[in-house]
């Protein structure tokens, strides 16, 4: 069974840091791509940033670009999202999800991502 386990959640003030980890099992596929994306209250879910294992091609959105940076160690199946320069607005539950193909790599789109974690809460206090 294919699981994600998200976690480094928390509340910080804004400019501050957080890392959040996104540990995979159960895969039995050789290759995969870990995304990052998070729903804020009121909003639609949106991607933040993915990576694939195999080759390490990230993509981030552009709201976090050069805040955000996204890191694969693949010899624990975990992927870190290292979130720094924090910003009220980046306020949201983070979930992982994993996809096993998809016509962008890493996919960029919810759509193309087969299983999801249970989230971690952000909260970035002004």
């Amino acid at each position: 069974e294919v699981q994600l386990q998200a976690s480094g959640g928390g509340l910080v003030q804004a400019g501050g840091s957080l890392r959040l980890s996104c540990t995979l099992s159960g895969a039995t596929f050789d290759d995969y791509a870990i995304g990052w994306f998070r729903q804020a209250p009121g909003k639609e879910r949106e991607g933040v940033s993915g990576i694939g294992k195999s080759d390490g091609s990230t993509h981030y959105a552009d709201s976090v670009k050069g805040r955000f940076a996204i890191s694969i160690d693949n010899a624990k199946n975990t992927v870190y999202l290292q979130m720094n320069s924090l910003k009220p607005e980046d306020t949201a539950v983070y979930y992982c999800a994993v996809s096993f193909g998809g016509s962008h790599w890493p996919p960029r789109v919810s759509q193309e991502y087969d299983y999801w974690g249970q989230g971690t809460q952000v909260t970035v206090s002004s």
